[in-house]
């Protein structure tokens, strides 16, 4: 990771990240702890597109996708029992967001989502749906 690279996390972690992890945490109805592996996502001579890329891929489907869970008592209620973590890393190997392709999966209280960083980025609807469907499956 070049210099670019680590100017562009830093400036996603310090300006973008702390408003998504509001959001992550309303949507949650609890404070969630979120593990993202930074260096897995930013992707050399990409540094311009994490801060476009990285919402739609990862944090729009998660908030979407936790707001849908928790939108009556039975799913906060089950969120709040079987969520322990929530993981974020790149995997070039996974393009897609449909139950299935492995973007979100869900086991011992931990909900991982993998996605290639910068493919299929505007596609937010078939990754909330996976999102869904791994926690209302897990739960």
């Amino acid at each position: 990771m070049g210099l670019a690279e680590r100017r562009a996390v830093k400036d996603f972690q310090d300006n973008h990240f702390p408003g998504w992890q509001e959001r992550i945490h309303a949507a949650a109805g609890f404070a969630v702890p979120v593990e993202v592996d930074w260096t897995s996502l930013a992707i050399d001579g990409e540094a311009h597109l994490y801060a476009e890329c990285w919402p739609k891929v990862y944090f729009e489907p998660l908030v979407d996708g936790l707001t849908d869970v928790t939108r009556d008592d039975m799913g906060r209620e089950a969120l709040a029992a079987g969520l322990k973590q929530i993981t974020i890393k790149h995997n070039p190997s996974v393009i897609y967001g449909d139950e299935g392709y492995g973007y979100a999966t869900f086991a011992g209280g931990v909900l991982s989502l993998e996605h290639a960083t910068h493919t299929n980025v505007d596609d937010v609807a078939p990754r909330t749906k996976g999102v869904i469907r791994a926690l209302e499956k897990g739960l």
